[in-house]
């Protein structure tokens, strides 16, 4: 493999194994502010055990994340110096944002979260973690406009072969920036909702402390509820939004090769990429021109006209991403979205019901199970955001072609690719230990003890 191929898939494996821990800290933070007021409003010692237990889980999962966010910004001084150069200006403004006001929000008021307990008084107690959900939110809405600049530029000027800041407001309200933060935030809320379910669901399996953990899925699954039904509501948003403005994109996605009106959404296709045909095609007419148009008409543009036009306005070129990656996941990111939703629906159900106790196993299992699904679907989604703008790096301004560093070689890449891969699944290994023995512990006996 070339530079180019190595230091993107670097890239790949740190962000994706980065993004493991975000939607799941902006989530967690959130619903342990929520169990903290609920106790604070009740007194009912159930949700103060739920939120110290799912509190300890968001503690290992910001410390994750924060490791790994900061080996991701290594990657541009040593696999993509020339992207730092073109873009530094503007990509560096969000990024010390987010060091200065939400990593420090969020860093020092876990720590008075953490250590406040009994020393301050119940209410600055419980405003401390909200500081902190705030400040975990802020730091992704920092992120995401840097990075919907490179999806979606605005707010600039090209001087001295470099993309200077124009307009800092501009940036900070880039159509695109809204809705990838809604619907990352909203992720986060089905992530962390389908966590405390499988948590709590292996704790009935065991007959831990069964009124808790029952009181647990309920919440958690709700929580789980609200944030499908919000992250389906932003994902068709978003994706009404990239398919007037990233066309080729969402063509990819749909491997829509030739242009439709009405263009049908396909559930099903063996696509050929060397012949741009697809064969065995399943697919459900009208669908696509009223989800992007919300009426059953509309023209939706096929690649080879949208490749055509590329080719035109920036020289010849492929301007096509994997179709075939982008197509699949899709469709894994809604089909585990739709799971998901059946599954916490009927959790909700028997919980609300009192139908789900410790000894429906089978279900129980299943719930534990469904721990990955977020997961799965998170990484998809990511995939999906920044594998569908190549071949840029930055969306018509500049190709990742332009942005490897020039001085680097291949034995350089791997060597740091295998280094930072094995020190990442060393930590992989911990975190779950660590996750592992906090999930197993008895939260009773450590109220009972006085920690």
């Amino acid at each position: 493999m070339d530079v180019i191929t190595l230091s993107r898939l670097q890239f790949a494996i740190t962000t994706i194994y980065h993004y493991l821990f975000i939607p799941l800290s902006l989530g967690l933070s959130l619903l342990v502010a929520i169990l903290s007021t609920l106790y604070l409003k009740n007194g009912n010692v159930v949700y103060k055990q739920l939120a110290k237990l799912f509190g300890k889980l968001f503690i290992v999962s910001f410390a994750m994340g924060v490791v790994t966010g900061i080996v991701q910004e290594f990657h541009f001084g040593m696999n993509w110096s020339e992207y730092s150069r073109f873009m530094g200006d503007i990509f560096g403004a969000p990024l010390a944002l987010e060091a200065l006001t939400a990593f420090f929000l969020e860093s020092v008021f876990l720590g008075v979260w953490i250590f406040g307990e009994n020393r301050l008084p119940k209410n600055l107690h419980c405003l401390s973690i909200w500081l902190v959900a705030l400040g975990s939110n802020l730091s992704s809405y920092w992120i995401l406009v840097a990075n919907s600049f490179m999806q979606h530029p605005v707010g600039y000027v090209i001087r001295n072969g470099r993309a200077e800041m124009a307009d800092f407001t501009a940036l900070l309200t880039n159509p695109y920036v809204f809705g990838q933060f809604a619907h990352v935030f909203t992720s986060g809320l089905v992530t962390a909702g389908v966590l405390v379910v499988a948590v709590s669901a292996y704790k009935l399996l065991i007959g831990r402390n069964v009124n808790i953990y029952k009181t647990g899925i309920k919440i958690g699954s709700l929580y789980a509820v609200i944030g499908l039904f919000a992250v389906m509501g932003t994902g068709h948003l978003h994706t009404q939004y990239i398919g007037h403005n990233q066309p080729m994109k969402l063509a990819s996605m749909e491997a829509l090769w030739e242009n439709e009106d009405p263009a049908g959404f396909t559930l099903y296709a063996n696509i050929d990429v060397t012949n741009q045909k697809n064969t065995n095609q399943i697919e459900i007419p009208y669908a696509l021109s009223f989800m992007l148009n919300n009426k059953p008409s509309g023209e939706v543009k096929g690649i080879k006209t949208l490749q055509a036009q590329e080719a035109k306005e920036y020289g010849q070129s492929d301007y096509v991403p994997n179709v075939e990656a982008l197509f699949w996941s899709f469709r894994i990111m809604l089909a585990l979205g739709g799971l998901m939703l059946f599954l916490m629906l009927v959790t909700l159900y028997l919980s609300v019901t009192n139908r789900l106790t410790e000894y429906n196993t089978c279900w129980l299992k299943i719930l534990v199970a469904s721990i990955i699904l977020p997961f799965i679907a998170n990484s998809t989604g990511w995939y999906i955001a920044e594998g569908g703008r190549q071949p840029w790096m930055v969306e018509g301004l500049q190709k990742v072609s332009q942005a490897v560093s020039q001085n680097i070689t291949t034995t350089e890449v791997w060597i740091s690719m295998i280094g930072f891969t094995v020190v990442y699944a060393l930590l992989a290994v911990a975190a779950v230990f660590v996750a592992v023995k906090i999930i197993k512990k008895d939260i009773t006996a450590e109220e009972r003890s006085g920690l």
